[in-house]
C-alpha cells in the first residue's frame, strides 16, 4: 500500500496496490473535525469526501504504484474470492537490512473446544521481525477462518500458529499473542515465541 498524506495531515490516503482502491483514513480525535483540502476549502464533515477532488488530486498517485509488480507474484487469494485456508502467503521483504516489527492483530479468532465442542473466542496478536519475506494479510484471514470449527486447546492452538508463521517467513523473531475470552471463571492468555539462532 502506499500512504500519502493531504492538506494539514488530517487526512491519510491508502492505496492497495492490487485493486488500486483508495481508503481514507480520517481520525476525529474523539469529535468530529474537518478535512482541509491544500486549497484551504473546507469538505462537509470529516466523513465526507468530495469525489471529483480525490480522482483528481490523488487518482494519478494510485497508479505510481511503490510496490512492484513482481511483488503481486505468486499471490493467489488477495483480490479474488475465497475459502478458509491453511496456505499462508508472502510477498518479498524491500528492507531486509532493516529491523523492524509488524503486528497484526485480530479480536475475531474462534475455534472449539476439543472435548465439548464449544465455541472459544480469542484476541490474537501477531508480532514478527521480517528477514526475506512478508505475510499477506488476506492470507493469514483466511488462514486464522479455518481454525472456525476446529477443536483445539488453547495452547496448542497458539503454538500451531507460530509455527506455520515460521515456516511460511523465515522470520528474525515472532510472537503469537492468544488471549482467549474467560469461561468457566478462568481467562487462559498464551505468548509462543521463536527466536532465529544467530548466525
Amino acid at each position: 500500500s502506499r500512504r500519502v498524506v493531504c492538506g494539514f495531515g488530517e487526512t491519510i490516503a491508502i492505496f492497495c496496490p492490487m485493486t488500486a482502491l483508495i481508503s481514507v483514513d480520517l481520525p476525529t480525535f474523539g469529535r468530529p473535525t474537518t478535512a482541509i483540502k491544500p486549497d484551504l476549502k473546507p469538505v462537509d464533515s470529516a466523513f465526507t469526501i468530495q469525489r471529483q477532488w480525490w480522482y483528481t488530486h490523488l487518482g494519478e498517485m494510485a497508479m505510481a504504484n511503490i510496490t512492484e509488480n513482481p511483488d503481486l507474484d505468486g499471490l493467489t487469494l488477495l483480490g479474488r474470492d475465497a475459502q478458509p485456508s491453511r496456505r499462508l502467503e508472502t510477498f518479498p521483504n524491500r528492507h531486509p537490512d532493516r529491523d523492524y516489527t509488524i503486528k497484526l492483530r485480530t479480536k475475531e479468532f474462534t475455534c472449539v473446544c476439543p472435548a465439548t465442542g464449544q465455541p472459544d473466542f480469542a484476541a490474537l496478536t501477531i508480532e514478527y521481525v521480517p528477514v526475506e519475506r512478508i505475510l499477506e494479510s488476506k492470507s493469514l484471514k483466511l488462514y486464522l477462518w479455518s481454525f472456525r470449527n476446529e477443536g483445539i486447546f488453547h495452547e496448542h492452538v497458539a503454538n500451531t500458529i507460530l509455527d506455520d508463521l515460521v515456516q511460511a517467513l523465515e522470520p528474525r523473531w515472532c510472537k503469537v499473542t492468544a488471549a482467549f475470552s474467560t469461561r468457566g471463571g478462568i481467562g487462559i492468555t498464551v505468548d509462543a515465541e521463536h527466536q532465529r539462532p544467530h548466525a
